[in-house]
């Protein structure tokens, strides 16, 4: 069994590089495509993300294409230090995951080829630029509803994704005690009650349950799933690695709930559960567009994410999950809209029935499987074993 994997995960990683050989050029100033054909466009937070793919695979043509993308979105940096949302767009701004996502992948190309000063003054403006996105001046980040890579669905204050990229990138620049701050107020409570306490700066963390809120700030918060950023807590070493490994399980026993009861076809997370449903406090008219349950943000079965999920079970010493979910992926990476694709790579599937609904040959699609295939294979998480290191020293 374990033989007819390898050779699954070979063909589909040689099928992963050759996506990402033709979307290295597209047509804005020949800047990488975000798809194959459906997205021309090179959108900043998915070619920092294809990142990991790309500086696992050792491509030079591929590492080459990254220093001129990073090169590119200094040169279009604001004047405060944001990045764009497109690489290519000075003007594009406003969401709140570029400019952590730019120092996350702008940290792991300079150790990658030993250039510890490339872009220093573009690094001192991001990191400038996001100190004055916390509102409290202690670490924790709030941001706009619709800002982040959930650019259809809510996520107000201080949302747990956005706060897990700002943890990483603190630690690999070094930045170990705000780090340290940062993870401590993340792991308080959230509140729970009506009553506003002045001076106790709220958390993420859930009171008996093994991850964290979706987002939280004051006495409001949303308690469901975010599988991106709950992944991200554990290979960043927010998560104690306790917590790391009930998180996993728990992960892995709701989604069999969901089988059950016919809200997942697939043998791989959703993005966000439980789904959000007209008539629930948190249903946005404009869901019934573009977020229907078990569909794009609200529940779509992402393989960029679920790559990040196969990492997070490594990381959390769960090989046999990490083992299955990677054949899981490997199986829905071949799932294509164009029925002439040996893989599609696809942007999201429905997570009912499995059916592929966004464009083929996504750029972080195929790059998160690379990453997610060596995590299963070296048995540790490449970048993100030095970030848990550092968290767990406390240095």
């Amino acid at each position: 069994m374990r033989n007819q994997l390898n050779a699954a995960v070979e063909q589909a990683r040689e099928a992963a590089l050759e996506v990402l050989l033709h979307n290295n050029r597209g047509p804005f100033r020949g800047l990488p495509r975000t798809a194959g054909w459906g997205y021309p466009e090179p959108y900043t937070r998915d070619l920092m993300i294809a990142s990991f793919g790309i500086l696992v695979s050792g491509n030079e043509r591929l590492l080459a294409s990254l220093r001129r993308v990073l090169t590119v979105l200094a040169r279009n940096q604001s004047q405060r230090g944001h990045i764009p949302s497109l690489v290519h767009d000075a003007e594009e701004r406003g969401a709140s995951d570029t400019t952590p996502l730019f120092l996350i992948a702008l940290a792991l190309y300079r150790r990658a080829v030993g250039e510890p000063d490339f872009l220093e003054d573009a690094a001192q403006k991001a990191l400038r630029w996001m100190e004055y996105q916390s509102p409290t001046d202690r670490v924790l980040v709030a941001q706009q509803p619709t800002s982040d890579w959930r650019d259809e669905q809510w996520v107000p204050g201080y949302g747990l994704f956005v706060n897990t990229l700002v943890h990483t990138y603190l630690r690999l620049f070094g930045l170990n005690e705000k780090a340290t701050e940062l993870r401590g107020l993340m792991n308080r409570f959230t509140v729970s009650n009506s009553s506003p306490h002045r001076h106790v700066h709220k958390g993420l963390a859930l009171p008996h349950k093994p991850y964290y809120a979706f987002w939280s700030y004051k006495i409001h918060k949303s308690e469901r799933f975010d599988l991106l950023g709950n992944s991200l807590a554990v290979l960043s070493g927010i998560a104690s690695p306790s917590r790391a490994r009930a998180l996993v399980h728990w992960v892995e026993g709701e989604c069999e709930n969901l089988r059950q009861r016919g809200d997942l076809a697939l043998e791989l997370p959703p993005c966000f559960f439980p789904y959000i449903g007209p008539g629930d406090p948190d249903w946005m008219p404009r869901y019934n567009q573009y977020g229907m349950p078990g569909e794009y943000h609200n529940g779509g079965v992402w393989p960029f994410i679920c790559g990040f999920y196969v990492a997070a079970a490594v990381a959390a010493g769960c090989h046999r999950i990490a083992e299955r979910r990677l054949a899981a992926l490997t199986r829905a990476v071949r799932l294509a809209s164009d029925a002439q694709l040996r893989f599609g790579f696809n942007e999201w599937l429905k997570a009912q029935d499995g059916t592929p609904r966004g464009q083929d040959w996504q750029t972080w699609s195929a790059a998160m499987y690379l990453y997610a295939a060596a995590c299963v294979e070296r048995k540790a998480t490449p970048f993100f074993d030095q970030v848990r290191a550092h968290t767990r020293s406390g240095q």
